[in-house]
């Protein structure tokens, strides 16, 4: 063998261990590290990393989208639980976070955490009487308790009681999806599919970003579910994404974890 033979052989036996150190970081982190629950162990919804690329929207101070990226997440690892349960739900792939928010029903499901999020924000923020919501009877549930904490937990569970997926759909504005923003609701109400029931389900943007060159847009979901669970973050099941979704605007259908929602499914309050 040649001097420049052995010095090509050792120049590519060097690019391959480079080459496998790259794969084994990568592989540590998408196979490893992502399989957790917050896995950077971020403290708020603001301070979960940006994919390559992007930059957050912004945001005016005192705005419900800046109420939703401060609201807290549990550490690095914490389990989705059901509500009033020691034991973790059998659902974690569902999620990619856990919310550091106590739920105050079994009954505050999917739409109901999305009416809790707008109405907790309108209540720290003194807002009292811009919170009220509509039930599936058409009655109209304001509230009228000002800053006594009980009365806005117990006005609360009652909109839990009254209010579902049908009634939120129905009484929310329509937004259309190239206009997707932070706070909006991806719901589609309780139906019948090829004969079957198929229940209702609620998810809300706590929070978007957008890819400075080509102008892609990517957001973050937050959702409750059915029986009641910790409030969390959606797992994108792409783990090269996750917790990440990107906007395709031309969609007709998107798939969001195992939910399929229309273009046509945006609401906002």
């Amino acid at each position: 063998m040649t001097d420049n033979q052995k010095k090509l052989l050792r120049s590519g036996i060097y690019i391959l261990f480079i080459l496998c150190g790259i794969v084994a970081v990568v592989g540590y982190y998408f196979i490893y590290l992502n399989r957790d629950n917050n896995p950077h162990n971020a403290k708020t919804i603001g301070e979960i990393p940006l994919p390559m690329g992007y930059t957050r929207l912004p945001a005016n101070e005192g705005s419900y989208a800046t109420w939703l990226r401060s609201l807290p997440l549990k550490p690095r690892g914490t389990k989705v639980h059901l509500y009033n349960s020691t034991k973790p739900s059998n659902y974690q792939w569902l999620s990619a976070a856990v919310v550091d928010i106590p739920l105050l029903s079994d009954d505050e499901q999917c739409a109901d955490v999305c009416m809790r999020m707008r109405a907790e924000y309108l209540y720290q923020t003194k807002q009292y009487d811009k919170i009220h919501f509509t039930a599936l009877n058409g009655e109209q549930m304001s509230y009228t308790g000002g800053i006594d904490r009980k009365a806005f937990e117990k006005y609360m569970r009652k909109v839990f009681g009254g209010c579902n997926t049908t009634s939120m759909r129905e009484s929310l504005k329509t937004r259309e999806l190239k206009d997707l923003q932070i706070g909006d609701i991806f719901v589609y109400p309780h139906r019948k599919v090829a004969g079957k029931n198929r229940y209702g389900h609620a998810v809300m943007v706590a929070d978007m970003a957008v890819n400075t060159r080509t102008g892609k847009k990517a957001f973050l979901l937050i959702e409750g579910n059915t029986p009641a669970r910790d409030i969390h973050i959606v797992r994108n099941l792409n783990r090269f994404h996750n917790p990440w979704f990107y906007l395709n605007e031309e969609d007709e259908i998107l798939r969001l974890n195992v939910f399929k929602f229309s273009r046509t499914d945006v609401r906002y309050f």
